[in-house]
């Protein structure tokens, strides 16, 4: 049930869910919302987990009378649910093989800045994939720049040179000083007058209006596009067997879960996929690092744990998903992970054997102390 489907149909779909004669309900966010009602709410299932935060997560388990299982689903678990399954608190179920007809993706890093003719071998090698019948994609941090009007973008200084470099005008910077991310509106015409030029070119962002957007889906899946420059809007959801490459401007801007969702578009056919993380961090910088470990394994759950070194585990008593706010001050997931582990096989021991405490009073209090039913509540919002 998508939040754009006209009133009457909503209404009918609202009405089926709510009587009970839809058995079962797909939707995005919109299920999410006051006034869409379940009959008798059993099983809830979350994909793309790290796309929700923890209240939403939760959202759709408080419209059930009784508690519903739960199942949350994600090839890059954010860094409080990895904390939480070391801790216990969430079962895991592992697919580490890739479905049936997928191909292996290869990922690379191009230092635009440091090796400039690297990023002018990235739009070769585009082109050789296009020239041999695939398609590909060009992924930008930010849509355009729209506060002075629509012809803003073109009018000014351009973000991006998409070859070499050059003594021209430099990129524009912000406030801190660093330049702003590569824009889908300006750079799609820079492509197209350079080093992709002859090629069909689309764009593709989320200010678009809806109907415009599923037509340039539609082209690029029917393969009258040979490139889709687009946002974020095809992290997910998004299934083209014949795109085999995808270039990421600015990759040090996204996360690891979103350049590993992104580069997921690739390799769904019976071709190769290859991903082009394009940056001009520096090398030994944090940001450098992160991408040379997205490029170097393909394995969601080992970059789930790159995540959670560098982002922290949050707080599995409070809504925090990443960070170091935790009111757990005496553990450090990172390098008591074992002893964690240890810790919960004696606690299950013990609960097993005594479930309220009682032969063990001062630990009773320390957990009252500690997990108030605020606090506990937030367990079970995974």
């Amino acid at each position: 049930m998508p939040r754009n489907i006209g009133a009457a149909a909503r209404r009918r779909a609202l009405a089926e869910v709510a009587e009970g004669r839809a058995g079962i309900v797909l939707g995005t966010h919109a299920l999410l919302y006051e006034g869409v009602d379940f009959a008798d709410l059993g099983l809830v299932v979350v994909d793309e987990q790290h796309r929700f935060g923890v209240e939403q997560r939760d959202a759709l388990r408080a419209k059930a009378d009784q508690p519903p299982h739960v199942l949350v689903m994600t090839a890059t678990p954010i860094p409080r649910t990895v904390a939480m399954t070391v801790y216990g608190d969430l079962e895991t179920s592992t697919l580490s093989q890739l479905p049936r007809g997928r191909s292996p993706i290869a990922s690379h890093v191009v230092p635009a800045a440091q090796k400039p003719a690297f990023l002018d071998r990235a739009w070769r090698r585009l082109r050789e994939e296009v020239t041999a019948g695939h398609q590909a994609y060009v992924v930008c941090p930010r849509i355009g720049d729209s506060r002075s009007g629509a012809g803003a973008a073109s009018a000014e200084a351009p973000d991006f040179e998409p070859g070499p470099a050059s003594d021209e005008e430099p990129p524009r910077e912000d406030d801190t000083g660093r330049r702003q991310p590569l824009a889908v509106t300006e750079v799609a015409p820079l492509l197209a007058d350079g080093p992709l030029h002859g090629l069909r070119i689309g764009v593709l962002h989320g200010r678009l209006p809806a109907d415009e957007k599923d037509g340039v889906m539609r082209s690029f899946a029917a393969g009258d596009l040979d490139v889709l420059v687009a946002t974020t809007v095809v992290e997910v959801g998004v299934d083209v067997p014949n795109a085999t490459v995808m270039v990421v401007l600015d990759a040090d801007r996204f996360g690891v879960s979103q350049l590993h969702q992104l580069r997921g578009r690739v390799g769904r056919g019976s071709a190769a996929g290859l991903c082009l993380l394009v940056t001009e961090a520096a090398e030994g910088s944090s940001a450098r690092e992160r991408l040379d470990a997205v490029a170097s394994t393909t394995d969601g759950f080992k970059l789930a744990e790159l995540d959670l070194e560098q982002r922290r585990e949050g707080d599995v008593l409070g809504a925090t998903q990443s960070g170091r706010r935790s009111h757990l001050r005496l553990l450090s997931l990172r390098r008591d992970a074992e002893l964690i582990r240890d810790a919960r096989a004696e606690a299950i021991t013990l609960v097993e054997e005594d479930p309220e405490l009682e032969r063990h009073p001062a630990l009773a209090a320390s957990v009252a102390a500690l997990v108030d039913e605020e606090r506990a509540e937030y367990l079970e919002k995974g």
